[in-house]
């Protein structure tokens, strides 16, 4: 049992790296950060090898490169398969390749919503660490652009106390329910 643990943690460690590249590039290009930043190569160099291919059939609409958002798909589809099918093999028999197919959708999508939550999450934490420690390093800016759409929403209703910008707080508080209303819909 504790080398399945393994497996499955390090399955869903690289899955979850995987799916924040697709997901951090689908938002650089929907945020329309300069691909000579330098995050991008890592980016793209973690991308590319799916996300090209897919370019050829699935085109980018309304800003949205939604090749990274369906190879961010695709991984944790693939994730869910492996786990289902690694819980299956341990228990001996298993759903059909239909059922396998369908049950794995849903947990896939709320994986796929899950992890983009903690990618806003990590990139407004960022944001405000770096606002106080280095506000002018060369990845501020580029954080900075990354957290803006959902910042400027929240710093538009909320005022500033005391020079303190409590948008970040909000954004957490209402990531947080996100979550947890997401949570309480695959449990039913």
């Amino acid at each position: 049992m504790l080398l399945i643990d393994i497996l499955r943690l390090v399955l869903e460690t690289v899955a979850s790296l995987l799916t924040f590249s697709f997901l951090l590039r689908a938002l650089m290009q929907w945020v329309r950060i300069h691909p000579n930043n330098p995050l991008s190569p890592f980016v793209f160099a973690m991308t590319d090898w799916l996300v090209k291919p897919l370019r050829k059939g699935v085109p980018g609409y309304g800003g949205v490169d939604w090749a990274s958002v369906l190879g961010a798909f695709l991984i944790s589809f693939l994730l869910q398969i492996v786990l289902v099918l690694i819980q299956v093999a341990m228990a001996g028999a298993g759903p059909g390749v239909v059922n396998l197919i369908t049950f794995t959708i849903p947990y896939a999508i709320f994986w796929l919503l899950r992890n983009f939550a903690y990618l806003l999450m990590g990139i407004v934490l960022v944001q405000v660490v770096l606002s106080w420690v280095n506000p002018f390093s060369p990845i501020s800016a580029i954080v900075g652009e990354l957290a803006r759409p959902f910042l400027d929403p929240l710093r538009k209703v909320l005022p500033m106390i005391g020079n303190v910008d409590l948008s970040p707080l909000v954004f957490f508080l209402i990531l947080q329910i996100v979550m947890m209303v997401l949570q309480s819909l695959m449990m039913a």
